[in-house]
């Protein structure tokens, strides 16, 4: 149930602890790139404690992943009362994969009938479906709980911060994938740990979509980007990614930035 973001470039160093940096302006260009491998690793370490900890024997339940896939990719839009995803934003999400390979993939979860296609190449979650999404979140509730045990604390922190972070981030016009995912599924009553698992997931389609418009705008497809070997070229469009990925933190004040990363980094997984 891992997600990726394909195209990053190259690893960034690891993020300050909140108070080793004391005086220092970290302005929300230079916080974007240190925090987005911060909030991979948390976000990534979730998706794996839920494959591991009942999330591939649920999908195995329901056929397995070539039935659940998409279902667990964009689960905080399709578990949503009447949610749907548009054919736009689909492409958008899965940029980096053949299109013709995902489109075949979404036609074996429909067979299975987890999901429902509509003529316009839009889809959404079948009765089926979100009975396993409602599972699959429960399982997410457990795994999270028990990964992040004795932290309760700085998960508040975190899902309180990540929050404002997403409610000030602005959807641009047009299909994109952050304007796919966001905002996030939260009925009430969502655990602490799936609030800041799935936040992180959707702040992730934000820099994302930061990524695709610097590699666009610097002649790039997604398929040239991904080749791109380290170099000024790639640095150019990390920095680019880094400054169109910037404005969301804005809303948090530099010492609140510098918190958000040390509990990130303190948090197991």
């Amino acid at each position: 149930m891992r997600e990726t973001v394909p195209g990053r470039g190259a690893a960034r160093p690891p993020a300050p602890r909140a108070g080793s940096a004391d005086g220092v302006e970290l302005p929300p260009h230079r916080f974007a790139g240190l925090v987005a491998p911060a909030v991979d690793r948390t976000f990534v370490a979730g998706m794996l404690a839920g494959r591991d900890g009942g999330g591939a024997e649920l999908s195995s339940r329901y056929g397995g992943p070539a039935a659940t896939g998409f279902l667990v990719e964009f689960r905080t839009r399709l578990a949503a009362p009447g949610g749907t995803v548009d054919a736009p934003g689909f492409a958008a999400v899965t940029r980096y994969r053949d299109p013709a390979a995902s489109r075949r993939a979404l036609d074996k979860q429909v067979a299975y009938g987890m999901i429902q296609r509509f003529p316009d190449g839009g889809f959404c979650a079948t009765e089926r479906g979100l009975a396993f999404l409602a599972e699959l979140f429960g399982v997410h509730a457990e795994v999270t709980e028990e990964l992040w045990a004795g932290h309760d604390e700085r998960v508040a922190r975190l899902v309180t911060a990540l929050g404002r972070v997403l409610a000030h981030a602005s959807v641009p016009a047009g299909p994109g994938a952050f304007a796919t995912m966001a905002p996030p599924y939260e009925p009430d009553g969502t655990p602490p740990g799936v609030l800041l698992l799935n936040r992180l997931g959707t702040l992730r389609y934000h820099r994302a979509d930061a990524h695709a418009a610097a590699w666009t705008a610097a002649g790039h497809t997604a398929a040239s980007v991904v080749e791109l070997p380290a170099g000024p070229e790639r640095l150019a469009i990390e920095q680019e990614t880094d400054r169109r990925a910037a404005a969301p933190w804005a809303v948090l004040a530099a010492g609140e930035r510098l918190e958000l990363l040390a509990d990130l980094a303190a948090l197991p997984g």
